[in-house]
């Protein structure tokens, strides 16, 4: 049995999977970044690790193999346990542990283990499809140089201007300000006469309405209907997966299945990335209450359950 390939497919969905007996081997996402100075982009993805210290038995692998095997999961158990046998043996005879995808373990002189992990593989689900590549260098500074040189070596010659008699302008612009005082002086005056005006109107209008208002008796004949206004749906962005399926038709069955099974919240999410329709126990606000309903899923009805955040 090749266990590092039922190793390798649970890596992709979780951060920790534990060998037991032999170790643990964890997986940390890291942002995109670029390297060297010849502008080399990578893509995020996760960086795996090994810790020979942690090798109590979750349950994650031995049941991962129990279903991909069709067996029990104490014979699952004892699989498990013959293959870190042989891992052990190798390590303590100073031979290597080659994992396919995932990497190596070699002993060193200290008789630690020492993990190499395989760089090709990027076990970051959303990163799919994307790969490192190498921007050519920008020579902006070589051409700048080109244009200083040049700059160096371009003559510049300053012409003389001729003296021009500007001496009518400033009679005309005392003209100007003199006109445009009177025409302000006669414009203020306006604006007072009409301003004076408009308030007596104003006035006389205000006491007749006054007048009708305390007389008037307000009837309504047609009252405006009832606005009821949407309220925006609630945002669930935790979604407890069941399986995901090519076909809407096998999403539809697997949501019947559930229901039948007392998963009365099971629904199907709309067609993902992968062309895959993802059918889902529930949905839930907040991380904490879906981490506990994945645990007690994974307990009693399934546990290949994984969770999918938006």
């Amino acid at each position: 049995m090749q266990i590092e390939k039922h190793i390798s497919d649970l890596l992709y969905r979780y951060q920790c999977v534990t060998v037991p007996g032999f170790g643990a081997f964890l997986t940390e996402t890291i942002s995109a970044h670029v390297t060297g100075s010849a502008s080399s982009f990578f893509p995020p993805k996760k960086v795996v690790s090994f810790n020979a210290n942690v090798k109590n038995n979750d349950g994650l692998l031995a049941n991962h193999v129990a279903l991909q095997e069709k067996m029990s999961y104490e014979l699952a158990v004892i699989k498990i346990g013959d293959v870190v046998n042989e891992w052990t043996y190798l390590l303590q005879n100073r031979n290597r542990v080659v994992l396919k995808n995932i990497g190596e373990i070699s002993v060193n002189n200290e008789m630690n283990w020492v993990f190499e992990p395989v760089n090709t593989i990027n076990y970051l689900t959303d990163s799919f499809g994307l790969s490192s590549f190498v921007s050519p260098e920008i020579t902006r500074e070589v051409l700048k140089q080109e244009v200083e040189a040049l700059e160096e070596k371009a003559p510049i010659i300053f012409t003389p201007e001729r003296k021009r008699d500007y001496s009518y302008l400033k009679y005309a612009a005392v003209f100007v300000v003199m006109l445009g005082a009177g025409g302000l002086g006669y414009m203020t005056y306006n604006n007072q006469q009409i301003e004076t005006k408009t308030l007596a109107v104003q006035k006389n209008v205000q006491e007749k309405v006054q007048q009708q208002i305390q007389e008037a008796t307000f009837v309504i004949s047609n009252p405006i209907n009832t606005v009821e206004l949407a309220v925006a749906e609630e945002k669930m962005p935790y979604h407890l997966v069941a399986g995901a399926y090519r076909s809407e038709e096998n999403a539809k069955k697997a949501i019947v299945e559930l229901n039948a099974a007392g998963f009365e919240k099971a629904k199907m999410l709309p067609l993902n990335n992968h062309n895959l329709y993802p059918v889902v126990y529930g949905s839930f606000k907040n991380l904490n209450d879906a981490q506990t309903e994945r645990k007690n899923i994974q307990k009693t009805h399934n546990a290949e359950a994984w969770l999918l955040i938006e």
